[in-house]
């Protein structure tokens, strides 16, 4: 493998900006990234996990509530409400 790694090309293709400081910094990073990545991918795994390893480790709701019991509490306590909703203010806008 190749120290060299061409992170404006990266970059590009990612979509992202970065200065020439940042360009720079990940010229000398990326390749230890890289060498460690091809480390991981050498591993020999001789232990495959079962489906016997595999539980549920949340614990049961033994003191389930009424479902909507808080609702109209929250809604009167929300700054703005539209029926039976929270009003908030638009923040992504959609395209048409």
């Amino acid at each position: 493998m190749s120290d060299a790694v061409d992170i404006k090309a990266l970059a590009k293709l990612a979509r992202l900006e970065v200065s020439d400081a940042e360009v720079a910094k990940l010229e000398t990073e990326v390749p230890g990234i890289l060498a460690f990545v091809e480390t991981i991918q050498k591993v020999q795994v001789s232990v495959v996990a079962t489906e016997d390893s595999l539980r549920n480790v949340v614990r049961p709701d033994d003191n389930a509530y009424e479902g909507g019991k808080y609702t109209e509490i929250l809604l009167n306590a929300a700054p703005a409400r539209e029926g039976n909703r929270i009003a908030v203010k638009q923040v992504i806008s959609r395209k048409k």
